[in-house]
């Protein structure tokens, strides 16, 4: 197949983020410019509609590591060019390819790019770096598990990741309900079916928003609770926050300051089997009064010279 000249396309530029960038920033990067570029922010708009396809393109590639490291090779052979005063018209594509491929065996037939990446809406640059490259090294589809389609953040509390919640999507004219099901975490992605530009798919890509309250650790959760210091001396009740609600600890005569309850169930349902929970650890802190009355100071002066 003869590759025709074509542009190079920095896709680090095209996100804003340098070549070193780890994956959450280049995560953050797509998702601040998706929401800026989203064609339903800017309907009619043909060049926010391209920058929005551009940048997603980008995002297929720098986010998956296997195609991040052949595009990677690409772009050092390129610059390499490009230092020693190549024009950009005219790097030699099929060499390139050609040397990547020598040493290796073609074990099976690699199919047609559209085929390989679950359908269009690529430029020419990706369909020829990733399409030639399979059909060369005879790779077949290393890549066919990843989705395919447009990525958008939806922020939900722990208490909606919690119990499940829905989202209302307006896209392509169409008003969408879409369910978010209990025992997602951040980074969890909910697809909905040709929701996307183009009749793409839409992935919801799930950030669960702090909160004060709560810590989460898988399906642990770590809260606290304050109580006063007569509570830890000589036991009694103490209101726990729980993604469920509020319940009611039982602290033993004693407790010490602190101390960590374990309530085994009470913390985040697991997303396949929803009613397997994770568990709540509760850490006590303690309430020392600043003002006593005389009778309590009485009390407490007498309590101090008892000895234990």
């Amino acid at each position: 197949m003869k590759i025709e000249s074509m542009d190079y396309k920095d896709y680090y530029k095209i996100l804003g983020v340098e070549r070193k960038a780890g994956t959450d920033e280049i995560r953050s990067a797509y998702r601040k410019l998706a929401v800026k570029y989203h064609p339903d922010k800017n309907p009619g708009d043909k060049k926010a509609e391209d920058k929005f396809k551009e940048i997603n393109e980008a995002y297929q590639v720098l986010s998956d590591n296997q195609k991040r490291s052949h595009y990677d090779r690409l772009g050092s052979a390129y610059s390499n060019f490009r230092t020693s005063g190549g024009r950009p018209g005219d790097f030699q594509w099929e060499e390139w390819f050609q040397q990547q491929a020598a040493g290796q065996r073609a074990s099976q037939r690699g199919g047609n790019v559209d085929d390989m990446f679950g359908g269009g809406n690529f430029s020419d640059f990706f369909r020829s770096i990733f399409g030639e490259a399979m059909r060369s090294q005879g790779r077949g589809n290393p890549f066919a598990q990843q989705p395919q389609g447009y990525e958008q953040e939806a922020q939900i509390s722990v208490a909606e990741a919690y119990a499940g919640t829905t989202r209302q999507l307006k896209t392509n004219e169409r008003k969408l309900q879409v369910r978010i099901p209990a025992g997602v975490k951040t980074g969890s992605k909910v697809r909905v079916a040709g929701a996307g530009p183009e009749g793409l798919d839409l992935y919801l890509v799930i950030k669960i928003e702090e909160d004060e309250r709560f810590e989460l650790d898988g399906s642990n959760v770590t809260t606290t609770s304050t109580v006063d210091i007569f509570t830890l001396i000589l036991g009694g009740e103490a209101d726990v926050e729980t993604p469920a609600g509020k319940v009611k600890l039982t602290i033993p005569a004693g407790t010490q300051p602190d101390q960590v309850f374990r309530l085994a169930g009470r913390g985040m349902p697991q997303l396949k089997t929803p009613k397997t929970k994770g568990d709540l650890y509760v850490k006590l802190k303690v309430q020392v009064p600043k003002y006593l009355s005389s009778k309590q100071r009485e009390l407490i002066e007498e309590a101090a010279r008892i000895k234990f």
